[in-house]
């Protein structure tokens, strides 16, 4: 279990406000305050197809989540206080050694791991007209840290955030993040710097782990049309990172719309490592009725290819499912189709596929060129009233070919239910 000093600061911060909100209450504290319990049940297959007999072929589990999550308004006065709190349970509901580490639950190939596990985390803020702070328990969705949610329980981070919203339109992040627990953990742990596939990332010192990460950045609404923004980060030793980019979205007639999406990213090393990387990515998405299109493109240049915090959502385009299409020197390209089933009469019901496919990768050591696609679809129904409103049944498929990673299909099967308690 981690012991970094600020989780007992936050331990103490949470026991403190836990005593002196109560004193402080008032009805604004207590009419804006909100808190859900989400379910969340999930169950994952993935074939890996290139193993040999004596490697793990399949990985399948199925497994129960259950998310709290609580949110109090502010105190009165120039200056007001809150208190958030998560907690998250997971269950297993079936698992073997032979087919773990799905990152559903805390386990590996030949460790079945614990029938249950579970974190919480609670969140001091406060709040001076437009600009919160928040200390404790946090889940970023920033260009250059956004926490993972794509398995049974989140992502969650401690550290302090500030958002400021004082001028209209603008939009001012800053903050830094301490640890992290990951999505299939029950503790909190260093920050660390992916390093899978061809990345060519090279370490010294603690090799992958860095220290803090500290994080600036402002989005600013150009035009009721255009918006563009400037983030920074930094994981202390391993990197740092400049990203740029402007959302623009162009109404051409009734029901149409064309939206551009434009990203840079600047990552060079912070003293422990070799990382050298310019990312950009482009996504084009024109929108008819209940129909959209979307062409992406991405290319990586430089020593080594993009940097992020392990277990994060990068800031990438071409970003999906499986992959992230950000290894050494590669190029990426993007096709994608939606269609939104209200256009027949049956709304909440949704679909989505899309192809993707890489190349010029450096393989490093290795010769020839290295070569990648995935194909992804999903249907998901989401229940719109009645006794089961709020229900949700996602199905999602993938398919992964590459020389330079692991041959897989994938399905996930998830039901949801968000039932608010206040």
């Amino acid at each position: 279990m981690s012991k970094h000093p600020l989780t007992r600061s936050v331990a103490f911060a949470t026991l403190g406000a836990s005593l002196t909100l109560p004193s402080l209450a008032n009805a604004e504290f207590i009419k804006d305050s909100k808190a859900s319990l989400d379910l969340r049940n999930f169950y994952f297959n993935r074939d890996l197809r290139d193993t040999t007999a004596a490697q793990q072929s399949k990985r399948e589990e199925w497994a129960q989540g259950f998310i709290f999550k609580a949110e109090s308004g502010f105190t009165e006065g120039t200056v007001g206080f809150g208190l958030d709190a998560y907690a998250g349970l997971g269950l297993k509901l079936d698992s073997s050694d032979e087919r773990a580490g799905t990152n559903l639950l805390p386990n590996r190939f030949g460790d079945e791991g614990p029938g249950e596990y579970s974190e919480a985390t609670a969140t001091l803020k406060v709040k001076a007209s437009k600009t919160v702070t928040k200390v404790g328990g946090l889940m970023p969705k920033l260009p250059t840290v956004a926490a993972n949610d794509s398995r049974l329980l989140p992502q969650t981070f401690l550290g302090a955030h500030l958002n400021s919203q004082e001028i209209d339109g603008l939009t001012i992040d800053a903050g830094q993040l301490r640890e992290l627990n990951q999505r299939d953990s029950t503790d909190f742990q260093d920050l660390s710097l992916n390093s899978g596939a061809k990345r060519n990332f090279k370490f010294t010192g603690k090799g992958n782990q860095g220290d803090d990460f500290n994080f600036a950045g402002l989005s600013y609404k150009l035009t009721d049309s255009l918006t563009g923004g400037y983030h920074y980060g930094e994981l202390e030793q391993l990197y740092k990172q400049h990203i740029f980019n402007l959302v623009h979205v162009l109404p051409i007639a009734d029901k149409q719309t064309f939206k551009s999406d434009l990203r840079f990213a600047r990552s060079t090393d912070d003293g422990s490592s070799n990382v050298d990387n310019k990312a950009f990515g482009a996504m084009f998405t024109y929108g008819l009725g209940f129909h959209s299109f979307g062409l992406g493109f991405q290319k990586m240049s430089g020593d080594t290819g993009y940097a992020y915090i392990n277990g994060t959502d990068p800031f990438l385009v071409n970003y999906v499912q499986i992959g992230d299409f950000a290894n050494k020197d590669e190029k990426s390209y993007q096709l994608r189709y939606d269609y939104n089933f209200a256009g027949l009469g049956i709304p909440g019901l949704t679909f989505m596929t899309r192809y993707l496919n890489g190349d010029n990768i450096d393989r490093l050591n290795a010769a020839g060129e290295g070569k990648e696609w995935e194909r992804n679809s999903e249907l998901m129904y989401v229940v719109q009233d009645g006794a089961l409103k709020n229900l949700g049944i996602r199905l999602r498929n993938a398919t992964v070919r590459s020389n330079v990673g692991n041959d897989l299909d994938e399905n996930r099967l998830i039901i949801s239910y968000s039932l608010p308690l206040f």
